[in-house]
């Protein structure tokens, strides 16, 4: 069981890199130009996804390779509790992406959103808010994009049918994309 579920995992973590690679690339340029004009990015998703919303917001704020660089503007969605109950309680647990989305997303920033299945109503809300404020989104589901893989600019969909193993390559996708965005940042951004 152990062997099979780790051949599984890097199967499906090498056959989704293979997939996107160039589009990681692209991607990262596309995000670290935006960076660099004073945009943001803002991540969303649901139990596993948004820890994993929580966790890449953290590598763009503090740092994810060695590289010592300034602090670059992510936030997760998904961390302030009195917000979330506030807008579940008052209006509905389908918009509380998508409201915060509306508060704080301006014309050009960047939505990370991560859904399994690509069908999750706050996310796809959140998408299609950031769409209506002149956000770039960015999905990352499973081999079925669902409703998001309509709506994404740039949609990266994981080779598998299986939830963790789905959440376990979302991340190494996000941590690629990261160093890439890093990469791409001009010499200014070192912190000395």
């Amino acid at each position: 069981m152990i062997m099979d579920y780790a051949r599984k995992g890097a199967e499906a973590r090498l056959s989704s890199f293979e997939k996107y690679r160039e589009l990681l690339e692209t991607t990262a340029i596309h995000i670290a130009e935006q960076l660099q004009k004073g945009k943001k990015i803002l991540l969303c998703g649901n139990g596993g996804s948004a820890a994993e919303a929580q966790h890449v917001a953290a590598e763009y704020v503090g740092r994810f390779s060695k590289r010592e660089r300034i602090s670059l503007p992510a936030i997760a969605l998904t961390t302030d509790s009195s917000i979330i109950t506030a807008i579940a309680n008052d209006y509905s647990f389908d918009v509380i992406f998508e409201r915060q989305v509306e508060a704080l997303g301006t014309e050009g920033d960047i939505l990370i959103a991560s859904s399994t299945s690509g069908n999750s109503k706050n996310c796809v809300l959140a998408i299609q808010q950031a769409m209506k404020q002149g956000m770039y989104t960015i999905g990352f589901t499973g081999a079925s994009s669902g409703v998001m893989g309509t709506l994404c600019n740039t949609i990266f969909c994981v080779t598998s049918e299986e939830t963790p193993i789905i959440q376990e390559v979302h991340i190494a996708m996000q941590h690629i994309l990261c160093a890439l965005v890093e990469n791409h940042l001009p010499r200014e951004y070192n912190r000395v």
